[in-house]
């Protein structure tokens, strides 16, 4: 990566990495954690590649000396996890769970002496199932529990936890989960899926409320994954068909937050009316310190007038290059999403809270683990981030995806994201040249921004 490309960061700049609770933590039985919606489809018959589990995942839950050890090695100046809303309160609501709760807080007082700052998201994705049970996120009550359990990890952290995340790419949970089925918990009903979509923006708007209530300095913000969304042709549906998918991947999460309510024209394609009650808007748009914005492919899109709502079918053109998952390279497009939202939205400040790639890695004979195509998208994409930051986006953090190979969701182990290599059979960690060369990215700003301060200190 260019020196050049460096001097667009700010000497501030969040230098981080990424990881979730459920892909990470393991120990699902310990300690009081109830189960989540994750646990339970994970028993699906099919629903994860392999049959996998996140029973054991990298078992982050006794080894996280071990993995601050491993970001301390890289560099890092933050680190971006999520907290088990299962961990903390097993039923959803109720009493707090003091050993699920205690996890955290060493975990927050070693990454503070070790000069790594937390930033913690409240939910990703790991639903207590005890309130899946009692109607999920189509449920209003479910927005309303999620206030109460984070007022309830605020108050604990929250003397020395400055930045909060609220919820996680809730477009997944919502339509992945609610209307394509492939994801916890499992739906396929646009009629579940609305509602569901409606709650989880209630409840970010009723956790700022809650975060901020117990820290009042605090820093808020959430996590949507974006996408440039493209037509597949120059044909008019096929333009109509972009337009709709951006509404339902983008517009219908970022307007909202943005106080300018839900996008009427995704009202009318989904045909269903989201439940709103007189003051959720405003609730939902409560001012945010921040935006996250995931980012890991673009979005080509053809009408299927016979699919599923939103009515699209995503290609991938041929002659592109491609991560091992099959997804797109296009690092101009994470600068295109940037600009874009700074100039349509005017955040005070953006995070990118996710990028990175998979592919297949393999542990050499002498213990390393090359992976040039990583290397190469990391760099890529840090050169995207400050092209942002000279076209006039308030960037002010950083966060690869992932810290270490994880669970993957539905495809289980078979992907991998990590900067670090895990074998999940021993759980040894190995970093790859990705985390290396991130290493060295991280160095050379430090070196930068003190060679910066000797030089005023001249003057």
């Amino acid at each position: 990566m260019p020196i050049d490309d460096l001097t667009a960061f700010g000497p501030d700049f969040a230098w981080g990495a990424a990881t979730s609770a459920y892909q990470v933590e393991g120990a699902v039985a310990e300690d009081g954690r109830g189960s989540s919606i994750w646990d339970a489809f994970c028993r699906v018959p099919g629903a994860i590649a392999g049959g996998d589990t996140g029973d054991a995942a990298c078992d982050h839950y006794h080894r996280w000396p071990e993995d601050l050890a491993l970001m301390s090695a890289l560099g890092l100046r933050a680190y971006r996890f999520s907290i088990a809303w299962p961990r903390v309160l097993p039923a959803g609501g109720g009493p707090v769970n003091p050993a699920g709760l205690a996890f955290y807080d060493r975990l927050v007082d070693a990454l503070l002496e070790a000069g790594i700052e937390p930033h913690p998201t409240l939910y990703h994705w790991d639903l207590p199932q005890a309130l899946q049970d009692r109607g999920g996120w189509p449920s209003r009550d479910t927005a309303e529990r999620f206030a109460e359990y984070a007022s309830a990890v605020a108050g604990t952290l929250g003397d020395r936890v400055a930045s909060w995340a609220t919820l996680n790419e809730p477009v997944c949970a919502a339509w992945i989960g609610h209307l394509q089925g492939t994801m916890a918990p499992g739906a396929a009903d646009i009629g579940v899926a609305v509602p569901a979509s409606y709650h989880m923006m209630l409840a970010h708007g009723l956790g700022v409320q809650a975060i901020r209530a117990a820290v009042p300095d605090a820093r808020v913000g959430i996590v949507n994954l974006l996408t440039d969304c493209e037509p597949g042709s120059d044909r008019d549906e096929d333009v109509a068909a972009a337009r709709r998918e951006d509404g339902h991947h983008n517009r219908w999460w970022l307007d909202p937050i943005h106080g300018r309510g839900l996008p009427a024209d995704m009202i009318e394609v989904y045909g269903v009316e989201p439940p709103v009650r007189p003051g959720d808007l405003e609730t939902i748009a409560a001012p945010l310190d921040w935006l996250g914005v995931n980012y890991y492919r673009r979005s080509v899109n053809v009408a299927d007038p016979a699919g599923r709502v939103p009515y699209t079918r995503q290609i991938t053109p041929a002659g592109t290059p491609r991560t091992g998952m099959d997804w797109e390279i296009h690092p101009d497009r994470l600068e295109k999403i940037l600009v874009r939202v700074t100039r349509e939205y005017a955040p005070r400040s953006i995070m990118v809270t996710e990028n990175g790639s998979a592919y297949t890695d393999t542990v050499t004979a002498d213990g390393t683990v090359h992976d040039p195509e990583r290397a190469a998208y990391l760099e890529s994409h840090l050169s995207a981030c400050a092209s942002a930051i000279r076209a006039g986006v308030p960037l002010d953090g950083y966060f690869a995806w992932s810290l270490m190979d994880n669970f993957e969701w539905a495809y289980g182990y078979a992907q991998r994201f990590g900067l670090v290599h895990v074998d999940f059979a021993t759980q040894k960690r190995v970093i790859k040249d990705s985390g290396h060369r991130y290493a060295e990215i991280i160095r050379a700003h430090r070196d930068l921004r003190a060679h910066r301060l000797a030089s005023r200190s001249l003057e």
